[in-house]
């Protein structure tokens, strides 16, 4: 899934792009601090303010550039309405950005960003591949996948990192294997996936391992198209082909392939992060007990992906007693909703028993929660377990403080885990 991040800044260099006049560093700086709070956190924590607007107004005006009128929604029950809204709000970006006056092909599209009857067309094709029957057949492999790369650190000498070389490889593979990527192709796969949220060859370094990537999974529908394979691209093609145009399969590929490895690859850093740092919530793990609810708990704690698709009024209305026009642009903060104490005390702490663990928002909710939920858990699932049952000493290799975190990131993260194996 493109996070609203990225989209902000796309639409952001459109249009300084029209008017030739600002560098992409400068459009940036259109987002102040005062529109980008949400994003931000006190260690693995919101920032106090999110906390406190839910408490005292949980809609609240949110300060962005460009003319728009946008409001911030921090309470669980309001975010529950507007995700679940099918009437109310549209994710239709075309929808926003002609009042910005970009042009229908510099729209950046996908199901994340479609109404009905689109939107509804597309996920009815896909959500079959996503069904636990469906994903049974790739749990021998994600556990091989998640071995491999635990023999690999164990034979790396010194401090490893545990975001390269762990919770980045799992997801990258996993999804080549959903989508049926050939064996010989796996390597440059993960390279340009691995790419896209890589900045330190600069900034535009990201878009050209995203059109490396685009460029590769068209070619790859097209050898699919002549002979379908296995996997979902193949699946597709068999049972829908005659609906779907190349350009559709491939950008469904391409946000299988961006929703599954970034939003995974961050949960399994930072769950790792939090099973270091407070060991006693992995010795049931340690004493072969399943993860499920410590996964679902970790998904609630963490809340990665922290603001959901923006979503646009398409009528007056009032959202917890607060009214909003048709055209305002309404900012869901999951992780705010995921740590409101309407669902039950302590919820800035990890209770593993919490009954209430599963109402978690990190999937979304509604018409457009993550497709690629459960693949997801799966991958958790096995990856945490299989992560401290053999390295069960493992420990940050530098003081957690000193940590990178992303700032201002949709999908938020570690730049990178230094960890000492033994």
């Amino acid at each position: 899934m493109a996070s609203a991040v990225r989209l902000l800044g796309w639409a952001a260099r459109r249009l300084v792009g029209k008017a030739g006049s600002m560098s992409f560093a400068g459009t940036m700086s259109m987002l102040s601090d005062n529109s980008l709070f949400p994003l931000f956190r006190n260690g693995l924590d919101p920032v106090a303010k999110v906390g406190e607007l839910r408490e005292q107004s949980p809609v609240s005006r949110l300060p962005v550039p460009l003319g728009i009128r946008a409001w911030l929604v921090t309470g669980y029950e309001p975010v529950r309405a507007v995700l679940g809204s099918t009437d109310g709000f549209s994710n239709d970006f075309g929808k926003f950005a002609a009042r910005v006056g970009l042009a229908a092909g510099q729209q950046p599209g996908g199901l994340g960003m479609a109404d009905p009857p689109m939107h509804t067309r597309l996920r009815r094709m896909i959500m079959p591949e996503f069904t636990m029957h469906k994903l049974a057949r790739l749990q021998p492999r994600i556990e091989a996948i998640v071995n491999d790369r635990l023999d690999a650190m164990a034979r790396t000498a010194g401090p490893v990192d545990l975001w390269q070389e762990f919770a980045l490889p799992v997801p990258a593979l996993t999804i080549c294997e959903l989508l049926g990527v050939p064996y010989a192709d796996r390597e440059f796969v993960q390279r340009v996936s691995t790419a896209r949220f890589d900045l330190g060859d600069g900034a535009f370094a990201p878009l050209d391992a995203i059109n490396e990537s685009r460029a590769y999974l068209r070619d790859l529908v097209a050898t699919q198209r002549r002979k379908p394979g296995d996997g979902l691209l193949g699946s597709l093609i068999r049972d829908h082909g005659d609906e779907l145009d190349d350009q559709e399969l491939s950008g469904l590929a391409d946000g299988v392939l961006t929703g599954g490895l970034e939003t995974s690859a961050s949960m399994l850093a930072l769950g790792a992060l939090v099973l270091m740092t407070q060991p006693g919530l992995a010795d049931p793990l340690r004493a072969g007990e399943p993860a499920d609810a410590l996964v679902e708990e970790l998904l609630r704690y963490l809340t990665v992906v922290q603001v959901a698709f923006p979503r646009f009024a398409i009528r007056d209305m009032e959202i917890a007693g607060v009214p909003i026009k048709a055209g305002d642009v309404v900012m869901c903060s999951l992780i705010a909703a995921d740590r409101d104490a309407v669902l039950g005390p302590g919820m800035d702490e990890i209770n593993a028993d919490r009954r209430t663990a599963k109402s978690h928002l990190a999937f979304g909710h509604g018409l457009h929660r993550c497709v690629g939920a459960e693949l997801a858990r799966m991958e958790l699932r096995i990856a945490y377990p299989a992560l401290i049952r053999r390295f069960p000493a493992m420990r940050p290799a530098v003081d957690p403080a000193t940590l990178k975190m992303r700032r201002a990131s949709i999908v938020f993260g570690l730049e990178s885990l230094p960890v000492t194996l033994s």
